[in-house]
């Protein structure tokens, strides 16, 4: 699978471990950065991102703030994307099987890296169940397609 990353500056040491356990998985990254330590703006970096998922660049998205917020907030702006901040299991396995999410968002000041390391896992090895989910999902879209 091809996986779009993207962080800011407080999350480049988690990043980096999440990026070295994807690929011991098999998994292809597209690091969209920043690689500095430097402040800066997590809203371009949740745009790069989802916008790479919505064009089909990539097959989905990882982001990573301190809390998993602003950046899924920024990236949540960009049509055809669907963005969840999970901070456990069951909320990453909940956002595939029931809302087909394809960026996964956590906080590098809220999970450690192991837990982090879970929340991945799980999160690509659940699929969309479908279904009456479905129906839902097109709802959403159907929300943001009015409001664009």
């Amino acid at each position: 699978m091809k996986i779009g990353i993207g962080n800011d500056h407080s999350a480049l040491e988690l990043k980096a471990e999440i990026i070295e356990f994807l690929k011991e998985k098999g998994h292809e990254i597209v690091d969209y950065g920043t690689n500095s330590t430097e402040s800066c703006d997590y809203p371009v970096y949740g745009e790069i991102v989802g916008k790479a998922v919505a064009a089909h660049e990539v097959d989905c998205g990882i982001l990573i703030c301190g809390t998993g917020l602003g950046i899924s907030l920024a990236a949540n702006k960009v049509a055809g994307v669907r963005a969840a901040v999970c901070s456990e299991p069951y909320t990453a396995r909940m956002s595939r099987l029931h809302n087909d999410c394809n960026v996964l968002a956590f906080g590098a000041r809220v999970v450690g890296a192991e837990l982090a390391k879970m929340i991945v896992d799980t999160w690509l090895n659940t699929e969309f169940e479908g279904g009456r989910h479905q129906r839902r999902v097109d709802l959403i879209m159907d929300i943001e397609k009015r409001n664009s």
